[in-house]
């Protein structure tokens, strides 16, 4: 027999209507089809990770940080590839010895 299983939209709004006591978990689970032992599961889940939405902000910063270091990261890569493709087309056209007699 395949497992059910539930979205997190279901889940959620099943969580919402049990905090909110209107309900015995016995009549939630007869209205939904879900068994006792599953809600509170969901209901300890929802409780456990709650103090993480308001970590979010947090989360989301250092994420965004990460992210802008390794582009920095890539691009100053890009940079040196690019002085050194320079330097070696300047070599090669003999444009660098025509800068330099120039010079001095």
């Amino acid at each position: 027999m395949k497992r059910k299983s539930y979205s997190k939209d279901f889940k959620a709004k099943i969580v919402l209507e049990i905090l909110r006591e209107e309900m015995t978990l016995n009549e939630l689970s007869s209205r939904y089809g879900v068994h006792v032992n599953l809600l509170r599961k969901w209901k300890k889940t929802a409780l456990e990770q709650l103090p993480q939405l308001f970590d979010r902000r947090q989360n989301e910063q250092s994420r965004m940080q990460a992210a802008y270091e390794e582009k920095i990261e890539r691009l100053y890569g890009e940079v040196g590839r690019l002085t050194t493709e320079l330097s070696w087309l300047k070599k090669k056209s003999g444009f660098d010895d025509v800068s330099r007699r120039a010079k001095g």
